[in-house]
């Protein structure tokens, strides 16, 4: 497994807020699907409020 550094952000109420990420994942598509997961299930957030920027291997 890899580890990936996940940046960008996501809708909080009215505002976007910044994040970054590490997830442990086998590639990015991988990463992408984790990190709208996480997301989702801590902030109750809708996958098409949340933009990803960069997905960069550590």
């Amino acid at each position: 497994m890899k580890n990936y550094l996940v940046k960008g952000k996501f809708k909080a109420g009215h505002y976007w807020e910044k994040f970054s990420k590490y997830v442990e994942s086998q590639n990015e598509k991988n990463a992408t699907e984790k990190t709208y997961s996480l997301f989702g299930s801590k902030h109750g957030v809708k996958r098409f409020d949340i933009k990803i920027d960069s997905i960069t291997e550590v």
